[in-house]
């Protein structure tokens, strides 16, 4: 994989791929690295987004709190406040907004951090253009998606998801999730009753270009039923079927009173 570089040509021929005609997005990048940040301004201008760029995260809070944005670019090895920290406060300060991390930290303990942290994404340092721009559309396209009516409430068990106000409520309590955590919630919530398999979920939720990111999965089922479940040990809504994916109970299991397994 050969380190991201601004080639104009290039960039012309994936956009034409992509057929790019709408506004793309308002994307904030966050690097400590001049070089890193100009040629992601750069790259991104030529497919139609705009951006700012910052180059630590108290800067990133600050512009955040001024001004809208729909993805966020954010290095972790930053000095001052780090990027895990950093994602934390994003989230807290704009709840809606998507968080895509960059890194050439390539662990799965870093990449399960970020994800908890609250990132919706992560890309590890080098990467192919192509698959940032596929990753940054499908975000920015989930942003937009939001205040959309996409459908009525639906209530199984003691869940009451609202997808228009995107809004998730638990024995009438209001439930915070993350956008992609309410995102893996209706999709499996709008097939209750089947199990949906990792890779459907992956590509369902994340885009096409996902399909094996198992820890994406297993993160956000525990952090939802952490949030959900009476016991998130003995799971009675998001259920894993074994070797497959995962399952939201159908109104008809608490009926029959039908159950299923922890991760």
């Amino acid at each position: 994989m050969r380190p991201l570089a601004f080639m104009p040509s290039l960039c012309r021929s994936i956009y034409a791929l992509f057929n790019l005609t709408d506004p793309a997005g308002h994307i904030l990048i966050i690097d400590d690295e001049s070089s890193i940040r100009q040629v992601l301004k750069t790259t991104l201008t030529a497919f139609g987004f705009t951006t700012d760029e910052v180059a630590n995260a108290e800067d990133a809070l600050g512009l955040l709190r001024r001004k809208k944005f729909e993805v966020v670019l954010l290095d972790l090895n930053m000095p001052g406040m780090g990027g895990f920290e950093a994602c934390t406060e994003i989230r807290r300060i704009a709840p809606g907004l998507s968080v895509l991390v960059l890194s050439v930290r390539d662990s799965q303990d870093d990449k399960v951090q970020a994800l908890e942290a609250g990132a919706d994404d992560y890309i590890t340092k080098p990467f192919h253009i192509s698959e940032l721009i596929a990753r940054l559309r499908s975000a920015v396209r989930r942003a937009r998606l939001l205040g959309q009516n996409t459908g009525g409430i639906i209530s199984i068990g003691k869940i009451d998801l609202d997808p228009a106000r995107r809004t998730v409520k638990k024995s009438n309590q209001v439930v915070h999730l993350t956008p992609k955590e309410f995102d893996l919630l209706h999709y499996l919530m709008a097939n209750a009753g089947l199990p949906i398999t990792h890779a459907r979920l992956l590509q369902g939720v994340w885009g096409a270009e996902h399909g094996s990111e198992l820890e994406y999965l297993r993160t956000f089922i525990r952090q939802l039923r952490i949030k959900l479940e009476d016991d998130p040990g003995k799971p009675t809504h998001l259920i894993t079927e074994a070797y497959v994916g995962y399952r939201f109970r159908s109104p008809q299991d608490f009926v029959n009173g039908d159950g299923g397994s922890a991760d």
